[in-house]
């Protein structure tokens, strides 16, 4: 099974990243342009036949390692 995880801020935290590139947008001409934001996405494979041990696994994985809940929210979904 293949897993896409999506992280992003928590609203209402600042994201540099996002800010920059909103003010870029700008100068460059691009005034309709109300706000950027960055994240990040991560594909995981996972070996086995039953998706809700596996989606639970994934979970377990983002709460550990792949995002930082003080600052990060996260959503799973299953690719294919």
């Amino acid at each position: 099974m293949k897993f896409r995880i999506d992280i992003r801020r928590k609203d209402g935290l600042a994201d540099p990243e996002g800010m920059t590139t909103h003010k870029a947008l700008h100068n460059l001409g691009y005034t309709e342009v109300t706000a950027a934001h960055f994240g990040r996405t991560i594909y995981l494979e996972i070996e086995g036949t039953d998706a809700a041990a596996a989606a639970a696994e994934v979970e377990t994985m983002c709460r550990q390692l792949l995002a930082n809940p003080v600052i990060e929210d996260f959503e799973i979904g299953v690719v294919g």
